[in-house]
């Protein structure tokens, strides 16, 4: 993966520069050469990456020196991130300065642990980070690499051939063999034999599974099936595989159907040619292993086959459902892994030529364990039983296959060079996101709004945005490895996905030594191993093991990523203290403590100048959060949801202006959190909660807001304190208020909680909005219900404890 790691840093470097502003820095005059001297350095050894790439799989030099690459890259983005770092923390130092020279409250608003900022000195902090003697190693180092790679005599623009190609599949079938598929084969030949309708003469049929599932070998059988012989006049099967060669699949074709050996000038003769072959005959083509996204390869390949007679068909085995949709596909066929019994029977037909183990039965008890190990992989099972059929059947032999990480094997027909196939295949800003799930455990259900936060914070998606979101190319990106079969739904949580075990293993194998999934892990005896990690995660259940990976993960200090994982989706709960020398990982984005029982952040996580991905999700017992985020400028995700004893929100946090995830927040009196810190956070997405509304004194600070911007919010909940309700509340300000926090009309939901004014602003029942639901609670002076009859997409108005309010009408909301 070290190359694609090295393309995606080159493509983001000019753009890293480019953000660092050297005025804030010292001695710039030494720094920004040495950057771009690096950059031409790096886009001289991408040119050789595809050929280095290749040479890896049988080149021990090559892999190393990838291996070093590797390495190299992300030091590189390090430094940057360092200078990056550097430039904010003076400029905050600076307005820090400015402010308490101007204004005595802003002092009360710094936390007490930047009170040393006083003794702060420019020069001094440059020389104390060391990046002089950081950069000079850096350079020898890439100069190194720059040598070895012409000793390597690596090539510059090699174009990339798949070196594993997969064995080209026939027709042939041995269907005694073939287990567990009758009822899909009805249902495939029904399709196949039937008089479905159709606007054209042909149509496709698709069977969409995971590689080694059996796609291939149930179209052998549907192909040689009796009664589909005599049905279709003409039959042709052809292996596709990656490169959709129109030309290529067209001669198959041709020559399947009685075309012979000729030979053509240019495609157009061969599709004539092709097209008198199957003028007004009912011909069954077979395309096997197809991954073409092109529409219009496949407009041109199927532009013969439409003189064929009606009822023709063609069969394509694909495992992305993206090819069946562009090749016409109205249904596809989706098939499942064999059953427990099925995939018994079919391991007991490979390994002994038995039907099952009645013979064996010490036997038998081992081959279940193994067989659940595969997980229904047809592939997988027969890969595993032709290994034991060359073992004595002994209990020991077995256990040792039963007992071994069996991605291990090297068998070339094996499961996992078979997927590794699938691998190579991906684009090549796929495969980090795939390796990344490497962090993740077997069985693991994954939540693919967390995921996505994942690749961001590692910068895998920065350059895939375009006009889109990062988070919105995250999604489409996730999307496109489950429709390639690497992640499936989860039969117990559809909204969740799981990978495949084999997947699983796959992904481990190619994401190297710079992310760990650890167990039991003893963190202080990995020194050497900790200082290249990036990311870490871990499953533990003692607390006493849990905060002791914590605590001793601060020699990791180039982590970026910490993530506790469970298998289950039970609480998570061992963790309960987050250690102070947290903010030694300073290149950390990514830090998910949620479902833990921890009672408070320590100040030290404010000062995590890089973090992306805040998430305290569930945290119950969390009451406490650091006094400012005013450092956590790149701050995207900041995730309080359920943790009702949090009652504070952090100073500062109006200056993440790139913030998307803000559950709840907490206004205040005096120097605490004010309505108007929401003002520039434009990109709030999903759901808000403003709490305690009473202490807005001045209505501007609520207009300051400017909810009205913040079109991506879609559940809005404004309320004011339940337990003041006396004559020391003010009507006329809270009315005000409430006017002032008009939101975007997309919004979806608004429940309004203790509103203190007498009357609702007009814009609650404004027929321009589009609400669905709306709430009204322990509004108790109210007299009157806004015009929710003008809300034509309200579906639900829940009233509860409006005291005040006499007559009700029904008028406006027959429809409702």
């Amino acid at each position: 993966m070290a190359e694609v790691i090295v393309n995606i840093l080159v493509e983001v470097l000019s753009e890293k520069l480019a953000s660092v502003d050297f005025s804030n820095l010292g001695r710039p005059e030494a720094i920004e050469p040495q950057l771009k001297k690096w950059e031409t350095d790096l886009r001289v050894i991408k040119a050789v990456l595809d050929d280095a790439g290749q040479k890896q799989i049988s080149q021990k030099a090559v892999e190393l020196w990838l291996h070093e690459l590797q390495d190299l890259a992300y030091d590189i983005d390090d430094f940057v991130d360092d200078l990056t770092t550097e430039g904010m923390i003076r400029k905050f130092h600076q307005q820090s300065h400015a402010r308490t020279n101007t204004s005595k409250s802003w002092k009360n608003m710094i936390p007490s642990c930047l009170g040393s900022c006083t003794n702060f000195t420019p020069s001094k902090f440059t020389y104390d980070l060391g990046l002089g003697s950081k950069g000079a190693k850096i350079t020898e180092k890439l100069n190194d690499l720059v040598d070895k790679k012409n000793k390597l005599g690596l090539d510059v623009d090699v174009k990339v051939e798949r070196s594993n190609k997969p064995l080209e599949q026939t027709s042939l079938v041995d269907e005694s063999k073939v287990m567990g598929r009758e009822v899909d084969k009805v249902a495939l030949l029904r399709k196949l034999l039937g008089n479905e309708a159709c606007n054209q003469n042909v149509s496709v049929v698709s069977i969409v599974g995971l590689g080694g599932i059996g796609k291939t070998t149930l179209a052998k059988v549907l192909y040689n099936d009796k009664n589909v012989k005599s049905h279709f006049t003409l039959r042709a099967w052809v292996s596709v595989s990656n490169e959709f060669d129109v030309a290529g699949i067209s001669k198959a074709i041709f020559q399947a159907v009685g075309g012979g050996e000729e030979q053509f000038d240019s495609l157009n003769l061969l599709h004539e040619a092709l097209k008198e072959k199957l003028e007004s005959k009912k011909f069954l083509v077979v395309l096997d292993d197809v991954w073409n996204e092109n529409h219009e390869k496949w407009e041109r390949l199927r532009s013969p086959f439409l003189v064929g007679a009606p009822g023709s068909k063609i069969i394509i085995t694909t495992r992305k459902t993206e090819v069946a949709t562009v090749m016409n596909s109205v249904q596809p066929y989706n098939l499942e892994v064999l059953s427990e019994e099925i995939a018994l029977s079919l391991f007991a037909k490979y390994v002994l030529d038995e039907e099952n183990f009645d013979n064996h039965p010490s036997l038998g008890t081992i081959a279940l364990s193994i067989v659940k190990k595969c997980k229904g992989l047809p592939l997988a099972l027969i890969t595993l039983a032709r290994v034991l059929k060359t073992k004595e059947r002994s209990e020991v032999e077995w256990k040792m296959i039963m007992d071994s990480e069996i991605w291990n094997l090297q068998d070339e027909n094996g499961i996992l060079p078979a997927l590794k196939l699938s691998y190579y295949d991906l684009p090549s800003y796929l495969k980090p996101l795939f390796a990344y799930c490497s962090l993740f455990p077997k069985n693991y259900e994954f939540d693919k709004k967390e995921l996505v936060l994942l690749w961001m914070a590692e910068g895998f998606l920065s350059r895939l945005g375009g006009n889109r979101s990062m988070e919105n190319a995250g999604r489409q990106c996730f999307e496109e490895l489950q429709s390639r079969s690497f992640f499936q739904h989860s039969t117990a949580q559809k909204s969740r996905y799981t990978m495949h075990d084999w997947m699983n293993a796959l992904a481990k194998s190619v994401a190297g030594e710079f992310f760990l999934l650890d167990d039991e892990m003893d963190v202080n005896g990995r020194n050497e191993a900790s200082e290249k990690l990036r990311h870490f995660s871990f499953i533990g259940q003692r607390r006493c093991v849990i905060y002791e990976k914590f605590k001793g993960i601060d020699r990791a200090s180039r982590l970026r990523t910490f993530l506790p994982v469970s298998i289950s989706w039970q609480p998570f709960n061992p963790l309960d203290k987050v250690p102070q020398s947290i903010d030694s990982l300073k290149h950390l984005r990514y830090l998910n403590l949620s479902r833990t029982i921890i009672e408070g952040l320590p100040e030290q996580v404010s000062n995590l100048y890089n973090l992306q991905s805040l998430l305290v999700r569930d945290c119950e017992m969390l009451s406490s959060l650091p006094v400012s985020f005013a450092k956590l400028r790149n701050l995207r995700h900041f995730d309080i949801s359920g943790t009702p004893l949090l009652n504070k929100t952090p100073l500062g946090i109006g200056g993440s202006i790139s913030l998307q995830t803000l559950p709840k927040v907490y206004i205040e009196g005096g120097n605490g959190f004010k309505v108007s810190e929401l003002k520039d956070l434009l990109g709030l997405q999903g759901r808000l909660s403003i709490k305690g509304l009473d202490k807005v004194m001045n209505p501007i600070q609520a207009k300051d807001a400017n909810l009205h911007q913040k079109e991506g919010l879609d559940d809005l909940e404004m309320e004011w304190n339940e337990d003041v309700l006396d004559n020391s509340r003010n009507s006329t300000i809270e009315y005000e208020v409430f006017e002032g926090l008009r939101p975007h009309c997309k919004l979806k939901t608004l429940k309004i909680l203790f509103y203190g004014g007498i009357k609702f602003p007009s814009w609650v029942g404004d027929p321009s909005f589009h609400l669905t639901e709306l709430t009204l609670e322990g509004c108790r002076w109210c007299t009157h219900l806004p015009t929710v009859g003008h809300l034509g997409s309200l579906k639900k108005f829940v009233m509860r404890s409006l005291h005040m309010v006499k007559t009700l009408s029904f008028q406006d909301m027959v429809n409702k």
